[in-house]
């Protein structure tokens, strides 16, 4: 596994979601290094990732409400333990729980295991709300998945909320979770 400045300079063989995900990033004027890795399903499974990039791999949690009419993407650090009631009360919704596959395919177009910031990019009618937890803006640098998890970003955080965030209309909602 290696750290590498921007995109892969051979993209044969690479998701065309992915490949968007480096087109709007360089559109946009955002740095970032990447490192090609296996498939990391869970956040355990970042750790040698977090080592490589010297950055602190985001929890993210895609969720919905009851009646799946309300979808919320959660960014929280990796070592939080993440409790629906303490989310739930500052959201004002009750019961929620982890959105299935076919809502993250139709919405981010992502798979689970891939669950990332960037998939709010194809959330063009912003029915996606995206959570904060207020503890991750201390971290100077964010790690994501380019919408795949063999391959992971480092992206300045400040990058993410004050360009990204605003080219693909997601404003995020911030949340302080207490974890243990």
């Amino acid at each position: 596994m290696e750290l590498v400045n921007g995109r892969p300079a051979d993209e044969t063989g690479r998701l065309e979601k992915e490949i968007r995900v480096y087109d709007l990033l360089d559109s946009l004027g955002i740095s970032y290094q990447r490192a090609d890795h296996e498939p990391a399903m869970t956040i355990e499974a970042c750790q040698d990732i977090d080592k490589l990039m010297g950055t602190h791999m985001c929890k993210n949690l895609f969720l919905c409400n009851r009646q799946e009419t309300d979808f919320y993407l959660l960014l929280m650090p990796g070592d939080k333990k993440f409790k629906t009631k303490e989310l739930s009360s500052q959201i004002n919704t009750a019961r929620l729980s982890f959105a299935n596959e076919t809502h993250m395919e139709e919405l981010l177009d992502i798979t689970p295991g891939s669950v990332s910031v960037m998939g709010l990019m194809n959330d063009k009618e912003n029915k996606v709300q995206l959570l904060i937890d207020e503890d991750l803006l201390a971290h100077p640098y964010l790690g994501c998945h380019p919408c795949i998890n063999t391959s992971s970003l480092c992206i300045k955080t400040e990058d993410i909320l004050k360009i990204f965030l605003p080219a693909v209309h997601h404003e995020p909602r911030y949340v302080k979770l207490l974890g243990e």
